[in-house]
């Protein structure tokens, strides 16, 4: 996507903005046939779409953002990689739920969505998108994992980086995201959402690396670049040492 694109407070993010920036951009509903009700319901959501640099230049529902047509004509998006820890700096590993319209059945870090276009989760510069997609986080951890947001409190996530990679689902489905890798250390109560979660595992470092070694798992793709490229070196600094990992600048393309 053209990083020429960035729509300024004189071309607002609008619809015909859009379309003026994806003139083909396919809004076929057929894909979503036979899928969970409220799985199809959440794909209504809307996503803040970007340019290469990470500057907000439209929205477009969660459906459209990850099409697989529309993500090979440049159609990018925000989202975020929650990574929670416990006293024992075990990490809460989710299996994502049959129900699932994207990457069903897959192993994965403790909660990944995606930011929203309404005030509290947008953001423009690095900080009020950081801010916004910690909002995010809490929201989305109280829904697919049942956390009370008391129990996360904004203060105590931690922001790494960014992520900016590309990965099919199947045919019709995938990612195009610039991911923002939070952490947080937490000790929770947990009220699994049956419909986005199948199960739950903590493990140590060691633990995730013999379920990586398991032929019968599979693994989101984002995870598993995040683990085979950062994860076990930050794993390794939670608790002295983290502070030289935080607010990274740079957007890390994978």
């Amino acid at each position: 996507m053209s990083t020429t694109t960035t729509v300024t407070e004189s071309a607002p993010i609008t619809a015909q903005n859009m379309l003026r920036l994806f003139p083909d951009i396919d809004t076929t509903s057929a894909a979503l046939e036979g899928h969970d009700e409220e799985q199809i319901r959440l794909m209504d959501e809307v996503c803040i779409v970007l340019d290469n640099d990470d500057k907000p230049i439209g929205t477009a529902s969660k459906k459209l953002c990850h099409l697989m047509t529309n993500i090979d004509k440049g159609l990018l998006h925000r989202a975020f990689s929650v990574f929670l820890f416990d006293d024992q700096n075990r990490l809460l590993l989710q299996q994502r739920a049959p129900e699932k319209i994207t990457f069903p059945d897959m192993w994965t870090n403790t909660c990944c969505s995606h930011p929203l276009h309404i005030p509290s989760e947008t953001g423009s510069n690095l900080p009020d998108s950081v801010q916004g997609v910690k909002n995010a986080a809490q929201r989305k951890l109280d829904h697919e994992l049942g956390i009370p947001k008391e129990q996360v409190p904004i203060e105590d996530f931690h922001f790494l980086t960014r992520i900016h990679y590309k990965a099919p689902s199947d045919g019709k489905w995938g990612e195009h995201e610039i991911d923002y890798i939070l952490f947080i250390k937490a000790n929770v109560d947990l009220d699994v959402n049956k419909n986005e979660v199948q199960d739950t595992k903590y493990v140590s470092p060691e633990e995730l690396k013999a379920l990586f070694a398991d032929p019968k798992l599979k693994f989101t793709p984002w995870f598993k670049l995040i683990c085979e490229s950062m994860l076990f070196e930050w794993w390794k600094h939670l608790d002295s040492g983290l502070d030289k990992f935080l607010n990274e600048q740079e957007i890390r393309r994978m």
